[in-house]
């Protein structure tokens, strides 16, 4: 999630409707500007008994936070605590319970997407070592209570931690015990806008069954595949889901601004802190109406902080983010910008991945959501084809996409390898759950602990 130290002196007011909507005009780019980020998250554990680190601790998340400024990250505080580092790579962050995040830089091609990953891992693993640290790739703490798990100390996680509650049965669980991969990407005009939306929109559940690694809840078998996924189904319906404004007639910025002015409020940024308006209505504060700064307008600054509370399957901003996957190693980090670059950076590619989903039903789109978090590639898509077989098609496409980029680095290899992770699910059916509960039934002889050993970075 997003880190805000300090408010603008210069942030405007909003005066108008048109206001609203210049944050996603503004994000529109020429195709040669276009580029890649992508946003990764991992758990951290002590190695010497699998606990959680606090942020206080010796050792703990505060350590490892001042341990990384070693390489030229610098800190970034909310009050007298180091909550975020920024540098060249972009920004380390906090979730709630203490998960750690590179939010990457905007980048020209997949190359350098993955070296940027390969710095951050081998920096945070280095310094893991002298702490004492390790860093799991999993969708979801697979043996912690949320009772175990520390919260860190930024204010935004406080307001969400004491409203998730009352909206939902999962939401703290999405909070405190969830790690993902998340791509962002984009767009030229609002036309393009609007059909990358609608293709990664209705391809998100094909995403989240290739990427499914989440089989494990407190120390057992869950049910599920990607519990991760199945926990967003239950957290805050506000704000969650899979949209299906965006295949109406008409659909564009003004559709999503009026989306975004439905979603109630967490809070508000002043004076370096956090005030908690959760639950609130933001048109009344764009009216001067808002209880708790009555009186007192938006800024576009309050607007972007806004548009990061909303959580469905694909998000605008700026840009449009990729929001299906779950948590997983190194390959898998480098695979899912990959993927979504295949499919959305070349119009050829675009357009067959569009002609592949626009006969599909908002109805059928949902139940593939449904179904995807337990089935995976074995959920039935929309026209009663299996989802393997809808997949096999979608990484053609993608891999005919990342071939037609040619963006090659310095020794001639191509983009397209790093697909291969997820042609071999492709071409074995066993998404990665599927290979761990083999293991957990298999070799492991049910020991869960096997798994710090085998799915950490």
């Amino acid at each position: 999630m997003s880190t805000r130290t300090a408010s603008a002196a210069d942030d405007p007011v909003i005066e108008s409707r048109a206001d609203l909507l210049e944050v996603f005009a503004k994000g529109e780019k020429p195709r040669d500007r276009w580029r890649i980020g992508t946003e990764h998250e991992k758990f951290v554990y002590f190695t010497s008994d699998h606990r959680a680190p606090s942020y206080e601790e010796k050792g703990g998340i505060h350590a490892l936070l001042i341990g990384l400024t070693r390489y030229g990250w610098e800190p970034v505080y909310e009050g007298d605590n180091i909550i975020a580092l920024s540098g060249s790579d972009g920004s380390v962050s906090l979730e709630p319970a203490g998960q750690f995040e590179l939010s990457g830089a905007p980048l020209e091609n997949l190359h350098q997407t993955c070296a940027e990953t390969g710095r951050h891992l081998t920096q945070v693993k280095e310094v893991g070592d002298m702490l004492g640290l390790g860093f799991l790739g999993l969708g979801l703490w697979p043996d912690k209570r949320r009772d175990e798990l520390p919260i860190m100390p930024k204010g935004r996680y406080k307001i969400m931690l004491d409203h998730m509650p009352r909206v939902g049965s999962m939401g703290l669980d999405m909070m405190m015990r969830t790690c993902t991969i998340q791509t962002n990407l984009d767009y030229s005009s609002e036309a393009d806008m609007v059909k990358k939306f609608r293709v990664s929109l209705a391809l998100q559940p094909l995403a989240t069954a290739l990427f499914a690694n989440s089989p494990f809840l407190e120390g057992k078998p869950n049910g599920f595949l990607s519990y991760r996924s199945h926990i967003w189904t239950d957290t805050d319906p506000h704000r969650t889901g899979m949209l299906p404004f965006v295949f109406d007639d008409g659909f564009g910025y003004e559709r999503y601004a009026d989306y975004m002015l439905n979603v109630p409020m967490y809070f508000v940024f002043r004076d370096g802190g956090y005030v908690d308006a959760a639950g609130l209505d933001f048109k009344d504060f764009l009216s001067g109406n808002l209880s708790v700064r009555p009186g007192e307008k938006p800024t576009k600054d309050d607007w972007n902080d806004h548009l990061s509370t909303a959580f469905p399957e694909v998000r605008l901003k700026s840009f449009l983010e990729m929001r299906g996957a779950d948590g997983g190693p190194w390959n898998t980090i480098c695979a899912l910008p990959a993927f979504w670059v295949g499919i959305l950076y070349d119009q050829t590619a675009l357009d067959a991945a569009y002609d592949l989903v626009k006969d599909w039903s908002i109805a059928e789109q949902q139940q593939l959501r449904d179904d995807v978090p337990r089935l995976a590639l074995d959920a039935r898509a929309p026209g009663g084809r299996s989802l393997h077989d809808v997949a096999r098609e979608v990484m053609k496409i993608a891999d005919a996409g990342l071939k037609a980029r040619a963006r090659l680095n310095g020794v001639g290899d191509s983009e397209q390898s790093f697909l291969n992770p997820l042609h071999e699910i492709v071409a074995s059916g066993k998404v990665p759950a599927q290979r761990l509960l083999d293991r957990y039934h298999g070799e492991w002889g049910g020991d869960l602990s096997r798994i710090y050993g085998e799915m950490s970075f």
